[in-house]
């Protein structure tokens, strides 16, 4: 099966690999990606057979978080803020068993996919970060999985700062499982998949959704008190001015020398 912006293969009976699917925008996540990513989600669930969601990427980069053109447009605020939030709470709450496979770049909402998920695996030369700040945004929908998958010391200093760190970096402060070879990427998120397999269903799920119930707060809570954060930044002029500098424009929306590169 595949779509504009998604691949989907289940030829493992048991496993599901969803691939990102918009390397020329080193898969930026517009509203469209966001509701197909949402959608094949809930189609596997239905899937009684499918027990483990494989994410990743084409191209040389995991994501690069939100798409700024969309995120530039104060019309759009409410769609795709409450769009991502729906990306999140689907993989993290969800029965399948998600396993990222991250190459190259995994930014903002990217990293955020990384977060969510229940296991990560990455190449020895990717990259992490959560820039928002540097945008004239907060990474507020990320924090909330971030504070459930690493000990807030390196939260804030994710948050805080705004700076890339390595795969070593991001295995050492707990944000990834893994790191290994970039040819090997893909066949050791297989090799996972296949070790979970192991477990019986029943007790798998009911595992995931232990510990899901054991945090103080549910994700919904988070992601509501999160989501007036994220709005209160994207509409504000420090936004505004910040994401058009990125993206190369005037401030009435002219186009100066392009868009910078990340």
């Amino acid at each position: 099966m595949s779509n504009s912006f998604i691949l989907v293969n289940r030829q493992n009976p048991s496993i599901t690999v969803m691939t990102l699917n918009r390397p020329e925008k080193r898969n930026a996540l517009n509203i469209a990606l966001i509701e197909e990513f949402c959608s094949i989600y809930s189609e596997t669930e239905q899937l009684t057979s499918q027990r483990v969601m494989i994410i990743r990427a084409e191209g040389p980069h995991f994501c690069a978080g939100l798409d700024l053109n969309e995120a530039a447009d104060p019309e759009l605020v409410d769609k795709s803020g409450s769009l991502l939030a729906k990306l999140f709470k689907t993989i993290y709450d969800s029965p399948l068993i998600s396993i990222a496979a991250v190459q190259g770049s995994a930014l903002a909402g990217g990293a955020g996919i990384v977060t969510a998920c229940d296991i990560a695996l990455a190449n020895k030369d990717s990259h992490f970060g959560y820039p928002e700040v540097h945008r004239g945004l907060v990474a507020a929908q990320v924090s909330t999985l971030l504070r459930r998958q690493i000990v807030m010391r390196h939260v804030r200093e994710l948050l805080l700062l705004g700076e890339l760190i390595d795969a070593q970096r991001a295995l050492e402060i707990g944000l990834i499982n893994r790191v290994v070879e970039a040819d090997e990427l893909f066949l050791k998120a297989l090799e996972m998949a296949a070790s979970i397999l192991k477990g019986t269903p029943k007790a798998v799920i009911e595992t995931k959704r232990l510990l899901t119930n054991l945090e103080l707060i549910s994700l919904e809570d988070d992601l509501n008190i999160a989501m007036e954060a994220h709005h209160r930044a994207r509409l504000s002029e420090e936004a505004k001015e910040s994401i058009n500098a990125f993206l190369g424009r005037s401030s009435n929306g002219e186009t100066k020398e392009g868009p910078k590169k990340a």
